[in-house]
């Protein structure tokens, strides 16, 4: 189960300053930071023939993603750590989420913008407001610490950036059943999206269970899962391990009828961040014959 004395510090905020001096307007203790990205414009021209002519180059617009986190900044040798208790990690944004974003720019041209994405533990709303320039969202997590209040703040604050609805949702993975908004809509899902679950084994029986449900449901469908392998040292294993990504794979291999396919990690990088070799990319299809 999850620890809610232990503190944990997402990575980012030691490779890079994303600190703004902007004010919190949730809560007088939180931080807001930008994340500057680029993305490319395609002018897209037809020829005398009719057909669509797609420029080999194009040009790359730059904005900026403002957040707002709910971290506990405390001094420690001189330098500012930030942190939550394990419990709230989704107050944090997690390299994973940043991954989630270039995937998105880089494909965004196959998005479907008649269909819907939806997003699970979407943390303090990052990924879903990237993926609604491109489609309408549905961004959802479990209302822990004012969660679910942070994300339609950082909604608000990137007006700017979205095109398409976001709708933020309650969705609880350890729930029976799934939340009404989201089941009237599942048929219209066709990504689905989720980053840096994975880091207690209890939750992530009910992360896949949830997975299962949205998967074998009508209609067909895609779950992206970007995460980063966390290794420790065990003396059991005389090696360093990754206990939590291993179970999580354990516990998709155990369900019939998920086709899993790791996706290379080549494509470009549109936020500034440590693209860690760590870092893993999941698509996971419902396949009848598997």
């Amino acid at each position: 189960m999850v620890d809610d004395d232990y503190q944990i510090s997402s990575e980012i905020y030691s490779e890079y300053n994303y600190i703004c001096n902007l004010k919190p307007t949730l809560n007088k203790h939180n931080v807001v930071s930008k994340f500057e990205f680029t993305y490319p414009q395609y002018q897209v021209t037809i020829d005398s023939d009719g057909d669509l002519e797609v420029p080999r180059k194009h040009k790359k617009t730059t904005n900026i993603a403002v957040i707002e986190v709910a971290i506990l900044s405390s001094i420690e040798s001189e330098n500012i750590k930030k942190s939550t208790v394990l419990g709230l990690v989704g107050l944090q944004i997690w390299r994973g989420s940043l991954l989630l974003a270039d995937w998105l720019i880089h494909n965004n041209r196959h998005i479907s913008s008649d269909s819907y994405i939806l997003e699970l533990g979407s943390g303090v709303g990052l990924t879903s407001i990237i993926a609604s320039m491109f489609a309408p969202v549905y961004c959802t997590d479990v209302n822990k610490g004012d969660l679910l209040k942070l994300i339609e703040n950082n909604i608000k604050r990137n007006k700017h950036i979205g095109k398409y609805p976001l709708k933020v949702v309650e969705l609880d993975f350890t729930a029976e059943e799934l939340p009404k908004e989201v089941a009237a809509v599942l048929s219209k899902v066709e990504i689905i999206l989720a980053a840096d679950t994975i880091y207690d084994d209890h939750l992530t029986d009910a992360f896949v269970r949830t997975i299962q449900k949205l998967l074998f449901a009508p209609s067909r469908r895609t779950v992206y899962v970007a995460l980063e392998k966390r290794f420790v040292f065990t003396i059991a294993d005389c090696d360093a391990v990754a206990p939590c990504y291993d179970y999580f794979l354990r516990c998709l291999g155990k369900i019939k009828n998920i086709e899993m396919q790791e996706i290379p990690l080549d494509f470009p990088k549109y936020f500034k961040y440590d693209r860690a070799k760590e870092l893993v990319l999941w698509k996971l299809q419902y396949c009848k014959h598997s």
